[in-house]
């Protein structure tokens, strides 16, 4: 853990496969290393790669249920309670997620992070170009799409703008992530779509705020440089005490999910001082309003 306390809960099926994809991962690799198997070893058992079972472990594949009783025989686990248990984790993080049905638009380190997103319980995000996903508008996530896709067809920008939109509903859902994000006023300023489009889409900023597990602070031009200058991110906090915090940052044509302590703890110590310097989440009301009289 890298820092001192986990926010709420989502247990159960609203998560999706990816926390049971990690628990799993977790536990085969605490049974390898305490039986003192190699991965190569490992690997050998199961008739795959090396690499195969690093994915495994990091919970980055689809599990295969004699992959799984294979290796927990090899580790030693003999114990039903613990291989059966194991087992119901593996089917539940073979269900396929409600992303996967975007599977032929989306890339698969961008799907990766859907299951994280939908898992966390704590979302603290840095934006510095756009208005975070979870919060755009129809209009202001086709204009963005479009600038990113600009000769894709009509309808595969309107599946892209389906996807970005269907992630919101984990803000409506019955156990929502608490989400705390953080916009510098370059993302706000930045015409995206037009007048029309950024109108709408501050004033949609200002209501989503208005949620209880939502908190949006803006840090102004007139704060000088920050910390975060270099780019957007993502810390993605899970209620499950055996799943490390993520940091993800996407770039163009991929992404990093870093879980190290240190690279956390960096990430959260850039956050909380952004949290710092941004205006509070009233004045930062107060100031998206003043902009809309602006436009």
């Amino acid at each position: 853990m890298s820092t001192d306390h986990r926010d709420g809960g989502r247990a159960g099926d609203a998560q999706g496969p990816t926390v049971p994809r990690l628990l799993v991962g977790i536990q085969l690799h605490r049974f390898r290393e305490a039986a003192g198997i190699t991965p190569d070893q490992a690997a050998y058992e199961i008739r795959a790669s090396r690499s195969k079972i690093s994915r495994m472990e990091n919970g980055l594949v689809r599990f295969k249920e004699r992959d799984v009783t294979d290796l927990l025989t090899l580790y030693g686990i003999t114990d039903e309670p613990t291989r059966s248990s194991l087992v119901t984790l593996t089917r539940q993080a073979n269900t396929p997620g409600w992303w996967s049905k975007y599977g032929d638009i989306m890339a698969d380190w961008f799907e990766s992070y859907l299951g994280l997103e939908t898992a966390a319980s704590v979302i603290r995000t840095f934006e510095l170009q756009f208005v975070n996903g979870l919060f755009q508008t129809e209009d202001y996530a086709r204009a963005v799409t479009m600038l990113g896709h600009t000769s894709a067809p009509p309808d595969e920008i309107e599946r892209r703008v389906s996807l970005r939109l269907k992630r919101q509903d984990l803000l409506a859902g019955p156990q929502p992530p608490q989400v705390w994000s953080v916009i510098d006023e370059g993302a706000l300023r930045r015409p995206v779509g037009g007048p029309a489009v950024m109108r709408a889409q501050l004033e949609h900023l200002i209501e989503v705020a208005r949620l209880r597990h939502v908190t949006i602070q803006v840090v102004p031009f007139s704060r000088g440089g920050h910390a975060a200058a270099g780019g957007s991110f993502t810390v993605l906090r899970f209620s499950e005490p055996e799943v490390p915090d993520v940091v993800y940052i996407e770039q163009l044509t991929s992404a990093l999910y870093l879980d190290k302590h240190e690279d956390v703890d960096h990430y959260m110590e850039v956050m909380n001082h952004l949290s710092t310097e941004a205006l509070t989440p009233a004045s930062s009301a107060r100031f998206v309003a003043e902009m809309i009289r602006d436009i």
